[in-house]
């Protein structure tokens, strides 16, 4: 039989193990996420080497709800990152997130960058601009102004099916209504001066080669452009533009976001919240700003050069959360009216 003193130290080495364990699992998070690996992984790379938690990162194109839903309970994902408010507000509709209560994270975020339950916070932003000859005579446009017979056959656009585009169309029927709405992509489709499609760049591209005068297109392509980080082809498309930065008639500039939520079951949520309230520190919003030329949500963060150079970005205050609510319905106008035809 064994003595009493040595049952007590296998006993007290038995638990140091358990804990140093416990301890070990506790230094690291599981992300999902269907962003850029290459966008993502200098803000991962800062975060663990200022904290030492590891993050063990599933990069999903495509799937990111329905691969959580199938792993239920058992789903080791902490923190789910996704592009597209709608994309958000899907995870939050499937029972898939849960609620944070953070001071850094409500000081970081405004209100209409979030979810009203504090479900999912914003982390960067991009902005639906207008893209526009140099010699163009104007430095102001209004989203409701694109309909006007003043651009009969001037406008590129992409598919107005498009995540991007119905997202605008989305919140231009929070400002006016569905009615209204449909009047206004009638009138938009007229001004075309091709058939819908292509990708933002191809609007640029396009005004280059005389085909548009202007076109609606996001913001951070623009800096992806001019830096040459696209290649010399890309940058003569970007040089031959600026950028106007457009607002509603009774609002702000509209964007977009990515953003992130804690997964429902996250095994170390705690890590997760450190994570998600890193992610809009001055340094996280500084590497968003460098790595892919998009708007930080902090209020005075940093943003790059090439994007700060369109002016003052004013941000539509419309909750993204109202925004969401009219996709369904944008989609079915756009095919009404032929959008894309």
């Amino acid at each position: 039989m064994k003595s009493a003193p040595f049952v007590l130290r296998a006993a007290l080495a038995s638990t140091a193990i358990l804990a140093a364990t416990g301890a070990a699992q506790a230094q690291e998070l599981n992300l999902y996420t269907s962003r850029e690996p290459g966008l993502v992984e200098p803000l991962l790379a800062a975060f663990t080497e200022s904290t030492g938690i590891t993050v063990n990162t599933v990069f999903l194109k495509d799937g990111l709800a329905e691969r959580v839903a199938s792993e239920g309970e058992s789903s080791p994902a902490d923190l789910l990152m996704a592009v597209d408010a709608g994309n958000l507000a899907d995870l939050v509709d499937k029972g898939l997130t849960q609620p944070v209560e953070s001071e850094v994270l409500a000081a970081a975020v405004p209100e209409n960058l979030r979810d009203p339950g504090n479900q999912w916070f914003a982390l960067s932003m991009r902005a639906r601009v207008i893209y526009a000859a140099k010699d163009l005579d104007t430095d102001s446009i209004t989203y409701e102004s694109l309909a006007d017979p003043e651009w009969k056959g001037r406008i590129c656009i992409r598919s107005g099916q498009h995540p991007y585009n119905t997202a605008l169309f989305s919140a231009f029927m929070a400002h006016h209504g569905a009615a209204e709405t449909e009047e206004w992509l009638t009138g938009l489709k007229a001004n075309l001066a091709r058939q819908a499609g292509g990708g933002d760049r191809d609007g640029a591209k396009d005004i280059l080669g005389g085909i548009c005068d202007i076109a609606v297109a996001n913001s951070y392509y623009v800096g992806l452009m001019q830096s040459g980080k696209g290649g010399d082809e890309q940058r003569a498309w970007g040089d031959a533009i600026k950028v106007i930065l457009p607002t509603f008639e009774d609002g702000g500039t509209h964007v977009n976001i990515s953003g992130a939520a804690v997964a429902k079951h996250a095994p170390n949520r705690d890590q997760a919240v450190q994570l998600l309230e890193y992610l809009v520190s001055d340094e996280a919003q500084k590497i968003y700003a460098e790595a892919n030329y998009e708007y930080p949500v902090k209020p005075g963060a940093a943003v790059d050069p090439i994007i700060a150079s369109f002016g003052e970005l004013q941000v539509d205050p419309t909750p993204l959360t109202r925004i969401v609510e009219n996709r369904k319905e944008a989609s079915e106008l756009v095919d009404r009216v032929g959008f894309d035809n």
